[in-house]
């Protein structure tokens, strides 16, 4: 768990961008700080309307590099003018404001509380179905605040669905610590059992997200759940499976229950049996052992898989915790190898976006986006944004088919056709 500050500028659409990372960052068991010298992260949801207002970012990261440990920009001109940050000798990961959530987790497991109960948020139904983990991360806090993994029944965890879908919701989201050790405390695996049900047993229109699985916890029903997931169309083809390193030392000194083999096998599963699909991983850059072939082996293995969604973290020493205690690596290569890496993420996930353009898409409409647009998304979980969304009567909880028809490096953009 991490403790955040997060300061905001520019128009209501920033404010709105920022309402989203704070709702994920609580989801995810982290909390606000008194200010940014006491948040383990501050975060700066920028502007760039004018000159002025690039000069005043530029002193306020300034500020904010001074006062906390990490720097996170976000926004418009992080967006647009990232590079004069860099210029300017600050020190901040430059991240799209989806990515935001991800980076501050820092390959920890996210954190559901003992009494977290299913959330019904507009059309977004969040469904929690264990608390803890089967992990030992060595840089992970998350485990000291969640214990092992404990899991309720799999009919409990169906009837929550159930009144979630008959709530309203028209996309469940399925969240945990790590969602593929679920019922391991019982001795079996069950979330192919639980995915099963919930798509067989309740009837209505809706999706199913998958949230964060571990390949140490995938693997072993790697196949089974990739086959769950052919067989059923309310499921989303989306699996965040965070390998953390391409590198088996690297995984070894932070206490993976993987290596990359095993990783390897669970992508090719998934690839054997579903055309279209998503796969989310997250690297952990610049963790305290990893040496340049180490950070080589991970940027061979990115460019190997091509993940459609990449998280990329610089590592944080985390208190209490095993790396800790280690020699850590300099900020100055940390920040050359993330720089290097999500250099091509983004040329990744802006080619499977480019690739997406003229093809039609099968999309559930999820929230309102900036202005009189729609933010989707399509069979895969990829986000498609229609924009003047009241010209086709389209809101939150429809249905549509969409022609996409361009794009941004983190998404498309489309516009619903006729069937």
């Amino acid at each position: 768990m991490a403790s955040y500050h997060i300061e905001t500028y520019g128009c209501t659409s920033n404010r709105g961008e920022s309402r989203q990372i704070e709702q994920a960052l609580r989801e995810g068991g982290h909390y606000p700080a008194d200010g940014p010298a006491e948040a383990d992260v501050a975060i700066l949801n920028s502007c760039t309307v004018v000159e002025k207002t690039e000069r005043n970012m530029l002193r306020r990261a300034e500020e904010l590099q001074e006062q906390t440990a990490d720097l996170i920009v976000t926004g418009c001109m992080a967006l647009a003018q990232g590079e004069e940050f860099d210029e300017a000798g600050i020190d901040a990961q430059i991240l799209h404001w989806d990515e935001v959530p991800e980076a501050v987790l820092n390959g920890e497991c996210p954190t559901v509380a003992p009494d977290t109960q299913p959330i019904l948020e507009g059309e977004i139904g969040i469904l929690p179905i264990a608390r803890g983990c089967m992990s030992n991360c060595s840089y992970c806090i998350t485990k000291f605040a969640t214990g092992r993994v404990d899991s309720p029944p799999v009919e409990e965890n169906v009837e929550k669905a159930r009144a979630l879908v008959h709530a309203g919701a028209k996309e469940i989201r399925i969240t945990g610590q790590d969602t593929a050790v679920y019922g391991w405390d019982d001795g079996d695996r069950k979330l192919p059992e639980l995915l099963d049900r919930i798509c067989t047993e309740i009837d209505g229109e809706f999706r199913v997200r998958v949230g964060m699985a571990n390949p140490g916890g995938i693997h072993g029903i790697h196949e089974e759940l990739a086959d769950v997931f052919a067989r059923h169309d309310k499921l989303y083809n989306f699996i965040h499976a965070p390998v953390q390193s391409g590198s088996d030392d690297v995984l070894e000194e932070m206490r993976r229950q993987h290596r990359v083999e095993k990783f390897r096998e669970v992508v090719a599963a998934f690839d054997d049996r579903l055309d279209y699909w998503t796969l989310s991983t997250d690297f952990i850059v610049g963790f305290p052992t990893e040496t340049d072939a180490d950070h080589e082996a991970s940027m061979e293995l990115l460019r190997e898989i091509r993940p459609e969604k990449v998280n990329v973290t610089r590592f944080s020493k985390r208190p209490g915790t095993d790396a800790d205690e280690m020699k850590g690596l300099g900020g100055t290569l940390k920040k050359e190898r993330s720089k290097e890496m999500s250099a091509v993420k983004r040329e990744i996930v802006g080619e499977v976006h480019e690739n997406m353009v003229g093809t039609t898409q099968d999309v559930l409409v999820v929230e309102e986006g900036t202005g009189d647009s729609v933010k989707c998304r399509d069979g895969a979980y990829r986000q498609i944004i229609v924009q003047h969304a009241d010209e086709y009567d389209l809101s939150p909880g429809d249905f549509a088919t969409v022609e996409v028809t361009d794009h941004q490096t983190m998404y498309a953009f489309g516009k619903p056709i006729s069937t």
